[in-house]
């Protein structure tokens, strides 16, 4: 199909051409001599357009080109980011176990220094008991003896 399309293109501009030498010659042009100059334009504009829109698809190609690029310096980089994303989560994660634990040694030390206060105030409370309960009776010795 191209090549027909090239025959007819050149079959077009000899055409023109002898039209062209019909007007310099100073002859009258026929009604189907000014439709091959009409066709002539139409084919030359349609030429420019052809070589417009070739220009304009380059033009998208590098564009496209750019934006691979950048799609691929996006990707890169989130790559990049998420790996430090989930460095630093494993960083958070490592230092919130630690915490637990730290957390559950301090409640445990807390618990037995509770515990030891608990037995010391009940060994106080018998401290304290030991000596009433021996004051009572020496109250009683001494009323005994005063009477």
């Amino acid at each position: 199909m191209a090549d027909a399309s090239a025959v007819a293109y050149d079959a077009l501009k000899l055409a023109v051409e002898h039209v062209l030498n019909k007007i310099k010659e100073g002859k009258r042009l026929s009604t189907e001599d000014i439709f091959i100059l009409y066709l002539g334009t139409i084919v030359n504009e349609l030429k420019d357009v052809r070589s417009e829109v070739a220009r304009l698809e380059d033009k998208i190609d590098k564009n496209n080109q750019r934006i691979d690029e950048t799609n691929r310096r996006i990707d890169e980089i989130t790559k990049s980011l998420s790996a430090r994303i989930d460095e630093t989560n494993k960083r958070i994660d490592e230092t919130n176990r630690r915490i637990d634990e730290m957390v559950k040694s301090l409640s445990a030390r807390i618990d037995e220094t509770n515990k030891r206060i608990d037995d010391l105030a009940k060994r106080i409370d018998t401290v304290q008991t030991t000596p009433l309960e021996i004051q009572k009776p020496l109250i009683e010795l001494a009323r005994n003896r005063q009477r």
